[in-house]
């Protein structure tokens, strides 16, 4: 997985979970007002992009698919430990190719939680069963209901570069469905080295506005850009004087404010990670319930540094 590749840049760091290569004391990240809990519904998708941060493929079933009544005793939990969690996401792999993804999505929503699922919006949400139960929840929970559809660029070449040839019409396709379902959508999109934030945002703007998706290009929370993750390239390690160098709080890192839930392959029960995006890393899977995932998080990886803490990103919304 990509996550256990060598990191010729970061030789030497990265290494001790308490402190850095130079002595110093590692940043860590303090659970402290848990807003999103994250289901991963399984690793399997309908396309192989080229730098899926997850490696999710057609043949990926590292992380395999949650059931229904797994996800409930999580939203169980969330209750008995009073977790004031106000969001639900579910992220994948392709969401859509868990065949409970309504029916999870639906127990979520009736529990009070909004609800935020991440999707290529292709084939396996536009299957009838996928596409007659989002417009039942569509019917019955509103805008409770949101749709983040992974497109890369806001142009066909650059996304079928990342995604494949077919796949930027094939999503375009999914969004014209659901702009006419009245079903709520935000974009994730990924910077682009030559392109400063505002003009990538002009982008996804004219193209929002010329297929009439109600989508605010200028929102961070509806239109949210990633920087790209380049485990080859080198990252400062994160100490606790950074935060007051950095101007910034631990309380704005992701992991102060959400965890996510996997089932591994062969494994009899979920567990819960600190991240959504370090699903292969042992050292952030931190127990079966969410009262063992009450701990703090050490930002012993590049990530850690140069997506959340120095890119400032967040996979919530």
């Amino acid at each position: 997985m990509k996550d256990l590749e060598p990191q010729a840049a970061n030789i030497g760091k990265f290494d001790n979970k308490f402190t850095t290569a130079d002595g110093s004391v590692r940043a860590s990240v303090a659970l402290n007002d848990p807003q999103t809990l994250w289901f991963n519904t399984g690793t399997l998708c309908n396309i192989t992009c080229a730098h899926c941060y997850i490696d999710s493929s057609p043949t990926n079933d590292a992380l395999v698919y949650l059931t229904t009544a797994e996800v409930e005793t999580y939203l169980d939990q969330i209750a008995e430990r009073g977790w004031p969690v106000r969001e639900i996401g579910f992220t994948g792999g392709e969401p859509f190719m868990n065949p409970d993804m309504i029916d999870m999505a639906r127990l979520a929503l009736a529990r009070g939680f909004d609800v935020l699922v991440l999707t290529n919006a292709m084939r396996p949400m536009m299957r009838t069963g996928m596409r007659a139960g989002l417009q039942e929840l569509q019917a019955r929970f509103g805008d409770r209901l949101t749709l983040r559809i992974s497109l890369d660029h806001a142009d066909q070449e650059l996304h079928d570069e990342e995604r494949g040839p077919g796949s930027f019409a094939q999503t375009l396709k999914g969004m014209d469905w659901l702009r006419d379902a009245g079903i709520r959508m935000a974009v994730a999109g990924r910077s682009l080295w030559d392109k400063t934030d505002s003009e990538t945002r002009a982008d996804f703007a004219a193209l929002f506005a010329q297929r009439g998706y109600a989508i605010d290009a200028d929102d961070p929370a509806q239109c949210v850009i990633f920087p790209e993750m380049d485990l080859s390239a080198e990252v400062p390690e994160i100490t606790t004087a950074c935060w007051d160098i950095l101007d910034k709080s631990p309380s704005e890192v992701m992991c102060a404010s959400s965890r996510m839930v996997v089932k591994r392959k062969g494994a009899n029960r979920p567990t819960v990670l600190a991240c959504t995006l370090l699903a292969y890393e042992p050292e952030f899977e931190l127990g079966e319930t969410l009262a063992e995932a009450e701990v703090d998080v050490h930002l012993n990886h590049p990530h850690c540094a140069k997506f959340c803490v120095l890119g400032g990103a967040s996979c919530s919304a």
